[in-house]
């Protein structure tokens, strides 16, 4: 279930740019509401589940500032948020996660485009 990385200090964790980090779930031909995954799903490994538990800030926007260079101001980034959100469960490619250890758990580092699909609670 989701809640389970609140043993874990993940507060210290901050994911950057459209990047988001998921645990990942336990090995089974389906999802907790009913859907089943790709046949050869498990075999093959191209596509894992897991939960979404944090998420970067998206992706980042240029600074459309036409004013003088000597006139500028200091900004804060600005960022195209992304689709995903923490407590989705989200099929990815395998291919493109990056598999870490953090206190002795196993999460992967997805980015955005490696998604293929989530599947959320609350609408």
């Amino acid at each position: 279930m989701f809640l389970l990385y609140m043993n874990t200090n993940l507060d210290k964790i901050i994911v950057v740019g459209d990047r988001v980090l998921i645990q990942p779930s336990d090995s089974t031909d389906r999802t907790r509401s009913g859907l089943y995954l790709p046949a050869g799903y498990q075999d093959k490994e191209n596509v894992q589940s897991g939960y979404i538990l944090k998420c970067g800030p998206g992706y980042p926007l240029p600074d459309m500032d036409d004013g003088e260079d000597w006139n500028r101001r200091e900004r804060a980034p600005r960022y195209l948020p992304l689709q995903v959100q923490p407590g989705d469960l989200a099929l990815f490619l395998l291919k493109n996660a990056i598999e870490i250890k953090y206190n002795n758990e196993k999460y992967f580092i997805v980015p955005q485009n490696a998604i293929l699909m989530v599947e959320r609670d609350d609408f």
